[in-house]
């Protein structure tokens, strides 16, 4: 790790040709895939910029092209404020005022999805971050919230106030905006790798979520800069040790939660009639060795919608590069 954070990747995604971005995206889903992943979100947020952000986008779609693992496009260009928009106020305001009018318009066009936002002191404000949003909802776009991650700044409720279908990380989140939050029915989405691989000594309060009806699902949150791992098995040992999430509520947050939490728990999540059949197979005596047998990834076989892509560990045919 060489360290220098959200800069230091946007600095070598804008270096990066939009081939080399959609092969790194295709070997990414091809581990998830091994790790049973069968579906994810996916953003932007390392262009901050209209030529890069449109450049990353077609590659996550050109990667994700054919591949089993299905890709829900989130447009994030207010993920860090671009070195070339600092130094004052003004400078600040126009690269908001640029993903309001050119940025996101682009990106929907593109085929995102979702916007998101970096909610917290010192990158986007409240205000900031509801104008950003507002200007996605506008677009079509469904607004998701990085949240409360650093501070107990009130992205929780603001998510709330949005109708976000996700707020994410929620480490600060206050009683206020987890009560906002259940009202809202927006998902909780958690990333205990980021909080354990930056040493933060401290998980979002998950049960505390459960307790007040918020549906809490999980993720890798998978980047280079804070949790570089593919594995939701990984984090399924974070959650359940961590945040105290029982076995149970662990492959809840990891399945039909995490569906909702990218609207689409009503084709994917659970296996019932009228779902797709995504299906995974571990190499284990029971649900709690998913949990209890840690450090290695159990998953033997993969279905996506009823199809073998995955066979005793290994990536079948050509659906998988």
């Amino acid at each position: 790790m060489s360290g220098g954070g959200i800069v230091a990747t946007v600095a070598a995604t804008r270096a990066a040709t939009e081939e080399t971005l959609a092969r790194n995206v295709r070997k990414r889903l091809d581990r998830m895939l091994r790790a049973g992943t069968t579906f994810c979100e996916a953003k932007t947020g390392y262009g901050l910029d209209l030529p890069n952000e449109s450049k990353q986008l077609r590659a996550l779609l050109a990667g994700a092209k054919g591949h089993p693992v299905g890709v829900a496009p989130t447009a994030l260009p207010a993920h860090e404020v671009p070195p070339e928009r600092r130094g004052s106020a003004a400078l600040k305001q126009r690269y908001v005022d640029e993903c309001r009018a050119e940025i996101l318009p682009a990106l929907a066009a593109l085929g995102a999805r979702f916007v998101d936002v970096f909610c917290e002191e010192g990158v986007f404000s409240l205000e900031e971050s509801a104008a950003i949003l507002e200007a996605g909802k506008v677009l079509g776009l469904v607004p998701r919230v990085h949240a409360d991650e650093l501070t107990p700044l009130g992205g929780a409720s603001l998510a709330a106030r949005m109708g976000a279908a996700s707020a994410d990380h929620l480490l600060y989140a206050t009683d206020e905006g987890i009560e906002d939050m259940a009202r809202a029915g927006v998902v909780a989405t958690l990333l205990p790798g980021t909080s354990v691989f930056l040493r933060m000594n401290r998980y979002a309060p998950a049960r505390k979520m459960v307790s007040a009806g918020v549906a809490v699902a999980l993720g890798t949150d998978c980047n280079p800069g804070s949790s570089y791992t593919e594995s939701l098995p990984a984090v399924a040992f974070l959650a359940s040790l961590g945040m105290g999430l029982t076995v149970e509520e662990t492959l809840t947050a990891m399945t039909l939660n995490a569906a909702a939490s990218v609207r689409e728990a009503g084709t994917r999540g659970t296996l019932e009639p009228g779902k797709r059949a995504d299906v995974v197979l571990l190499d284990a005596p029971s649900l709690e060795h998913l949990v209890y047998h840690w450090g290695v990834n159990l998953v033997s076989d993969v279905l996506v919608a009823g199809e073998p892509v995955v066979a005793r560990g290994d990536l079948l045919g050509s659906r998988a590069s």
